[in-house]
């Protein structure tokens, strides 16, 4: 029995209840599957998303730093041109 196979591969205990709707359901989603085999698909592109979806990247440029002392002047702690943080040792 398949549900079986497939329950031992999960590591699943299953009832006879269990096996017997899960077989049920297992069934119907087969035959769902095979009406959408079914179905004329030669004329539709291949799709990642359902909807017409695509990225809208800005163009990449290059522009100045901020500069060092405008970075560094809300810094609750900097030591010369560097922020200074906690000492972290594990």
């Amino acid at each position: 029995m398949e549900i079986e196979h497939v329950a031992l591969l999960a590591r699943l205990e299953l009832s006879d209840e269990e096996k017997i709707l899960f077989s049920k359901q297992v069934g119907s989603i087969i035959d769902y599957i095979d009406k959408l085999d079914k179905l004329n698909t030669s004329d539709i592109e291949p799709t990642a998303h359902v909807l017409p979806l695509k990225n809208v990247f800005r163009e990449d440029k290059l522009n100045p730093s901020l500069p060092r002392e405008k970075a560094l002047q809300n810094a609750p702690g900097k030591n010369d041109n560097f922020f200074r943080v906690p000492k972290i040792i594990e």
